[in-house]
């Protein structure tokens, strides 16, 4: 397939500014190679510096190629330049064209060129000169050349790339991918702002505050000696409470964190315990990246895991580590955030692309988990989450089970009931849901003969014999929510709104105080004219946590670990007193 466009390879080298990581980027030079005539034009900082806009064409007849071409658009933002109106992000190309398929080299530029049998420079080579743009200069003139070749060198490779990938390219699809990515940019651009002076509070005394975080957080549980987490005191505290932890195959407990998150959600009065073992086996407050001007910034990673969701990294990202540490975010005097998240979304997706009128009558009810037990016969129809609180909670748990392919004995866990009883739950929902399980068939059928499967918009995963068919059921809902997501941040930073952070499927916005409501509301519509977009009409419902200054962003989950810890912070010589909660 041809290009409808013209296409311009483009590269930038750049380096934070002031070589603080979290800060905006600062523009070293710009490499550009017109892909008819392979004419190549080099500009140095200073040039960069004096125009207006970019010096090759951005209009709707041209489009901007790059490579993992959030950079670029940064870059674009950090010299005042209109974003180009077309962009084509051979990374996301490549990733969509090889998603799931293993990759000796990687998912990286070289990765891609060895993949197509294309020669590429060498890693370290690579690295070198990356470092040496990193240290932010001065560079010598023969220092500002070698640069200016590494940037070509890219480029060239670039535009070689383009021309083995030309013809497998679905240009509208990709167009729309770059739309995108001119979101990511925006939204990399914003960052999330931090109440910097109680994380340099933090920082100044987290290392001496741990013994006694644990001392006032083991005052519950028990299961600590020093600073060391002890399994057997913890078999002990299960014991006592009567809860079952699920074990690996050698018998011993599954202690994994994301099996401690999990069972924290079935056992609240966990969620503290996981929280403490989280903080002080994986938090490195250090690693949140923050710019000078108190804002988070760091790579969103678009496209990067299989579903083609965003993968930030757990430790840079302030919604990566434990919970309490959200409560770091803080608008700025006179501004507010607003946290806004479709409500139920893989349910609501699974009854739309499936037609299963009974889910999608469930999830129109404002109560899907009720709604399921009402349609299974297993409360009246008058029941209320109030009047049977626990058969809701136990639909709910099969809901999601079925979701994320859970088994009967670890929904049996979730619920504390008998294996049997989960079986039967299983059971009720194919039952209520025939449809929906018909549609989740084929899709383990079109996987298993045709070797992958495909999002509303394209994203694609390709899956060998031994493909696990839980994944591949989950699969449309977690990649069209990705396409959801994608849309909605394209609708709502192409109406000026500014998206601070993307988070699974929820989007934080800011606003000035006077606006927030309006921004609110134009953005709520906005997610649900994408969620209609990918459904074929039908529409997702939003709910929104709005934040004004002076207040904090707080998530439930982790309020309690954050008072202690703000306390003992704020007191650093004080002894330890209280339990969580307290």
């Amino acid at each position: 397939m041809t290009a409808p466009m013209m296409l311009y390879s483009v590269d930038f080298e750049f380096h934070p500014e002031g070589c603080v990581e979290g800060n905006l980027p600062y523009p070293v030079c710009l490499v550009v190679q017109e892909y008819e005539t392979g004419r190549v034009v080099r500009y140095w900082q200073d040039e960069l510096r004096l125009m207006v806009e970019a010096p090759f064409p951005t209009d709707e007849r041209s489009a901007m190629v790059a490579f993992f071409a959030t950079a670029e658009l940064e870059c674009f933002l950090a010299l005042g330049w209109p974003l180009p109106l077309n962009v084509i992000d051979l990374y996301a190309e490549f990733r969509n064209l090889t998603n799931g398929k293993p990759l000796p080299h990687g998912r990286g530029l070289v990765g891609a060129l060895l993949y197509f049998g294309l020669p590429s420079i060498a890693a370290t080579e690579k690295d070198l000169m990356r470092d040496l743009v990193l240290s932010g200069g001065p560079w010598s003139t023969t220092q500002k050349t070698q640069i200016m070749d590494y940037c070509e060198s890219d480029v060239l490779a670039l535009t070689a790339l383009l021309k083995k990938m030309q013809a497998v390219i679905d240009w509208p699809l990709a167009q729309l991918r770059g739309r995108y990515l001119k979101a990511v940019a925006l939204i990399q651009n914003a960052g999330i702002p931090v109440d910097s002076f109680t994380y340099n509070r933090l920082l100044l005394h987290w290392e001496s505050m741990q013994d006694k975080l644990i001392a006032e957080v083991d005052q519950s549980y028990g299961v600590y000696e020093g600073r060391t987490f002890r399994t057997l005191k913890f078999e002990s505290y299960l014991l006592s409470r009567h809860i079952a932890w699920p074990r690996l195959a050698s018998g011993a407990l599954d202690l994994q964190d994301q099996t401690f998150k999990e069972m924290a959600k079935i056992h609240p009065e966990l969620q503290a315990l996981r929280e403490l073992r989280y903080s002080l086996s994986q938090l490195r407050l250090s690693s949140l990246v923050i710019g000078s001007d108190r804002r988070n910034r760091c790579l969103i990673s678009p496209f990067s895991s299989k579903t083609g969701r965003n993968q930030p990294s757990t430790s840079k990202f302030i919604f990566g580590p434990a919970t309490w540490v959200r409560s770091l975010i803080k608008p700025d005097p006179g501004y507010g955030l607003a946290y806004i998240d479709y409500s139920q979304q893989e349910f609501a997706i699974a009854a739309a692309l499936s037609g299963d009128q009974a889910m999608q009558d469930a999830y129109l009810s404002g109560d899907p988990y009720l709604s399921f037990a009402k349609q299974a016969g297993a409360v009246p129809s008058d029941a209320t989450k109030h009047t049977h609180a626990a058969e809701r909670e136990q639909f709910k748990a099969c809901v999601l089970a079925v979701q994320y392919g859970m088994g009967e004995t670890s929904l049996a866990l979730r619920i504390k009931q008998p294996v049997a009883r989960a079986r039967q739950l299983l059971a009720m929902h194919r039952k209520t849901y025939p449809v929906f399980w018909k549609w989740s068939d084929r899709a383990v059928d079109q996987a298993a003969l045709g070797g992958k499967l495909w999002s509303v918009f394209g994203w694609t995963i390709h899956v060998g014999p031994d493909f696990n068919p839980r994944s591949i059921r989950n699969f449309p809902m977690q990649a069209n929510g990705a396409e959801m997501l994608r849309l909605a941040c394209i609708y709502i930073s192409e109406a000026g709104i500014r998206i601070c952070a993307p988070v699974h499927d929820a989007l934080l916005i800011e606003a000035p105080l006077e606006l927030l409501d309006e921004h609110v509301m134009t953005a709520k519509a906005l997610m649900a004219q994408a969620s209609s977009d990918v459904l074929a009409g039908f529409e997702l419902r939003g709910d929104v946590k709005i934040v004004k200054y002076p207040d904090r962003y707080t998530d439930e989950r982790g309020v309690s670990m954050w008072n202690i810890v703000t306390r003992l912070s704020a007191n650093p010589g004080q002894t330890a007193i209280g339990t969580p909660g307290s």
